[in-house]
């Protein structure tokens, strides 16, 4: 029924926009991109594009399909969490982004292998491309569903795997043409129609709803304590709030570290960062974004409520009241598009979820493809050919196949989400952070010894990394309530107190190690020949 609701026009529109992506991504072809100059772009990109493309991958269609399904099964507690992403995105302008200028890096884990040897900069890029595996395969996930809804009608497993793979390819064909600038170009292009879109969006629906602003806030304050307008949950931590994410609490002690690990130790965003000509540039971008973030989740939360009024309070809808019921929280912002939106506009606003979705994808195959050749295959190279210069065209060749390899395990881990997320019974945005911190618990503490202590060595730095991972998979549901229960531990942890604790265990193992004394890796640019 969903499906037969698309009309040509939404066809033509969505049609459209994704030929013009693909045109701008197509035409950086020409360039021909050599060495470092298609991971970089010669570090000439200027700062407000960096900060608008930082905006776009960290947001992702998670906030887009999320954002609404947050409000409308919640509150307004998850728009304090910008309160720690702050926190975390200062932390890393200061302290983490000069640090790479330093020393000149291309892969942020190269930082790792000045401290502890080329080994440990394996490790950590490794970790990274397994934890970005689990973050982007997420958010593939996440917006297969309205593909799926459009395309095929139902978000049945065999529709999910077709439009993941479907998603999988466009995204992957102007990634694989121009390399960092396309992802730049393209992030500005499609943030620019994705908040657009939301805010048509919020017109519409506000056109729909009998109430003024006044009446419309009581209406949300009803509820008592639990009602849709809170904003802070500021309840002391006990056993009980401990599985709630969007506690003052859990802000300030686990989401600041997630936002720092984020940020800083994840080259999917620290990469474009790199791309402005100074550290400060690169500082400011980053914080700029964050700005820019908290206005941009409150339009979509701002969504959430007013479809929980539309569809929730036939009360107060009356005659206007739906006649159709929302059986599953993550299809009402869809839902809404596709029933409630006249012809045309239903076009333009799935082309503003695909812009969200392909903003975070294109950057997480960039950034992976970039650490491998930059912590892999480049240090291969010089061993094997011993030359001591890389062979430009032969490295921009690996780097596009290892963007399609990415691109295939990518495509897998959002399958096996297909099945995850349903038993998980998490939100959307809630189940995409949480696969994060797999991988952002050890790194960041890694980085942290790297940075502000004189200890550490290869053996700690891989024992923190496995503490890390391992530790967030024995704080997981399913296997949490296998073992917690004999311990008397009769609650469950939210994801930023996952990350509290592993980031922690992983900090203490990394400063059981004495710090060598390492030659570092050769800066990745004295190896390559100019631009």
């Amino acid at each position: 029924m969903l499906a037969t609701t698309f009309h040509a026009l939404d066809w033509v529109v969505l049609g459209t926009y994704l030929v013009i992506v693909l045109a701008l991504g197509l035409a950086f072809v020409r360039k021909q991109p050599r060495g470092d100059e298609f991971f970089l772009a010669r570090r000439s990109m200027p700062m407000w594009a960096v900060a608008i493309s930082v905006l776009a991958t960290s947001q992702s269609a998670a906030t887009f399909v999320g954002g609404p399904q947050q409000a409308y099964t919640g509150n307004l507690t998850y728009l304090s969490a910008n309160i720690g992403v702050m926190i975390g995105v200062v932390a890393v302008a200061v302290f983490f982004i000069p640090a790479y200028y330093r020393h000149n890096v291309t892969s942020v884990y190269q930082l790792i292998g000045h401290h502890y040897g080329a080994r440990s900069q394996r490790l950590a890029s490794g970790m990274f491309m397994l934890g970005r595996i689990f973050a982007s395969g997420a958010r593939l996930y996440i917006v297969a569903i309205p593909f799926a809804l459009i395309a095929f009608g139902d978000i049945s497993p065999a529709s999910m795997i077709t439009a993941i793979a479907l998603i999988a390819i466009g995204a992957t064909a102007y990634t694989v043409a121009g390399g960092i600038r396309a992802v730049i170009w393209t992030d500005v292009l499609q943030a620019v129609v994705y908040i657009t879109t939301i805010v048509l969006a919020l017109a519409l629906v506000w056109d729909k709803i009998p109430l003024g602003v006044g009446d419309l806030v009581t209406a949300l304050k009803e509820g008592g304590d639990e009602h849709k307008l809170v904003l802070f949950d500021t309840r002391l931590v006990t056993s009980a709030d401990l599985s709630r994410p969007y506690t003052i609490w859990a802000i300030l002690l686990g989401v600041s570290l997630f936002s720092a690990a984020a940020f800083g130790t994840d080259q999917d965003l620290t990469q474009r960062m790199l791309t402005c000509k100074t550290p400060g540039r690169g500082s400011w971008s980053v914080i700029i974004a964050s700005l820019i973030g908290w206005p941009v989740v409150f339009l979509f939360l701002c969504m959430g409520l007013l479809l929980y009024v539309y569809y929730q309070r036939p009360d107060i809808m009356q005659s206007a009241a739906p006649t159709y019921q929302i059986d599953d929280s993550r299809k009402v912002f869809l839902e809404f598009i596709l029933r409630e939106m006249p012809p045309g506009m239903r076009g333009l606003m799935l082309a503003g979820l695909f812009a969200a979705a392909m903003s975070s994808m294109d950057s997480a195959l960039n950034a992976m493809a970039s650490t491998a050749i930059a912590d892999f295959y480049r240090p291969w190279r010089l061993r094997r050919d011993r030359a001591g210069v890389t062979d430009n065209k032969r490295e921009l060749v690996a780097s596009r196949w290892a963007i399609l390899i990415w691109a295939i395990l990518l495509a897998l881990f959002a399958i096996l989400c297909v099945f995850w997320q349903q038993a998980s019974g998490t939100t959307l945005i809630d189940f995409a952070l949480g696969v994060m911190v797999f991988a952002y618990s050890g790194l960041l503490a890694v980085f942290v010894t790297a940075l502000f202590t004189p200890r550490g060595n290869s053996l700690s730095v891989a024992a923190a990394l496995m503490t890390g991972f391992g530790t967030v998979f024995l704080l997981q549901d399913f296997v949490w309530e296998r073992w917690a229960p004999a311990l008397g531990l009769d609650f469950t942890l939210a994801f930023p107190w996952k990350m509290l604790v592993a980031t922690v265990l992983s900090f203490v193992v990394c400063l059981l190690g004495r710090r060598p004394t390492v030659s570092p890796p050769p800066s990745p640019l004295q190896h390559s020949q100019p631009c």
